[in-house]
């Protein structure tokens, strides 16, 4: 089937598109291209729009016809919610309803929604399941707390049948070198390691004062080809689910920064330097997923998230992107030609 996939140009968004054509199905990106690549829509069309822009979205649902969205599109940094959050609140929140609305004047009633354990906010226990209360501390996590509540009214008003898949730190990237991570500036902390790994440079640890075994944050690191499998599983779930859910995706096992740290230099090879700073705001101190919930509802487990392959199969696709990046600079290329 036709799957409306936004922001499928973006990290997560691009590795489902190649599991939906893996499985059968046409994905079509839906995206403005601010934050994704033109390079990582490979699997199917690219249609560009802002998912905020109603009459855009009507065009592009009623020229395809998609049985199903999944719903990736979202401004999702923590630093940069708590810095400027009415940009999130608007392209977040705002462009959830615009979907949802295009969506019900074109009859399509199943969304898989990209949400996020920022929902929690701090945690009451570790690992977390599904049924802690949601008390986002930062603007990011508070804008997909919104979004949840809306689906869940929206299924009792309309019938949408949705998943909100609450996704710990994805990493990680594809196997087979098409596709990874690339952001600019890069937030996530296995980039930036191995960054500093690639080039000498020392990496930023955000505070090590924290209530932790080793005073750095402690995270569950889930491989994004695991969190692009789920995705399809979850479009299977709606075939017949009824209502609103929403479902943790983790592995159950945490790792602070400096054990990452540690991890990278023995994957690399090299000495990474480390620079203390102080907190980043919005920041807790560790989240731990409990999946089982996912597990048994999707019939999904994680096949590639162990920390070795996450940092392994990052290691390769940035060495691999930094030296094609040089070629093309080194050739005259224009940034959007360039193709890993």
């Amino acid at each position: 089937m036709n799957v409306l996939v936004t922001g499928g140009a973006g990290y997560i968004g691009s590795h489902t598109c190649k599991a939906l054509a893996h499985a059968g199905h046409t994905p079509v990106t839906y995206d403005n291209l601010s934050r994704g690549h033109h390079w990582a829509v490979k699997w199917g069309p690219l249609e560009e729009g802002d998912v905020r822009d109603r009459d855009r979205l009507l065009e592009v649902l009623r020229g395809y016809r998609p049985e199903a969205v999944i719903h990736f599109a979202a401004y999702a940094y923590v630093g940069e919610s708590v810095e400027r959050p009415l940009e999130y609140y608007d392209n977040n929140v705002n462009g959830s309803l615009a979907l949802l609305e295009a969506m019900r004047t074109c009859g399509i009633d199943r969304l898989v929604f990209s949400s996020s354990c920022a929902v929690y906010g701090t945690p009451a226990r570790l690992p977390i399941d599904e049924d802690q209360c949601l008390d986002p501390i930062n603007p990011y996590g508070a804008t997909k707390q919104m979004v949840e509540q809306v689906l869940a009214d929206a299924a009792a008003a309309y019938g949408l049948r949705s998943v909100s898949l609450r996704y710990f730190n994805a990493a990680g990237a594809d196997p087979d070198g098409e596709l990874g991570e690339e952001h600019d500036p890069e937030p996530h902390l296995i980039p930036r390691v191995l960054e500093a790994a690639l080039t000498g440079t020392a990496v930023a640890i955000n505070g090590d004062d924290y209530d932790t075994r080793d005073g750095t944050c402690e995270r569950d690191y889930i491989h994004v080809c695991d969190l692009a499998e789920a995705h399809v599983r979850a479009l299977d779930l709606l075939q017949s689910g009824r209502g609103a859910r929403a479902l943790n995706l983790g592995t159950g096992t945490g790792h602070t920064v400096r054990e990452i740290v540690a991890a990278a230099e023995r994957i690399t090879g090299r000495r990474i330097a480390a620079r203390i700073g102080p907190r980043r705001p919005g920041d807790p101190a560790a989240l731990v997923a409990d999946g089982e919930r996912a597990r048994s509802q999707l019939r999904w487990t994680p096949r590639h998230s162990d920390l070795d392959t996450i940092l392994s199969t990052s290691w390769s696709w940035m060495r691999t992107r930094s030296e094609e990046l040089s070629k093309a600079a080194r050739h005259g290329l224009p940034t959007a030609d360039r193709r890993p």
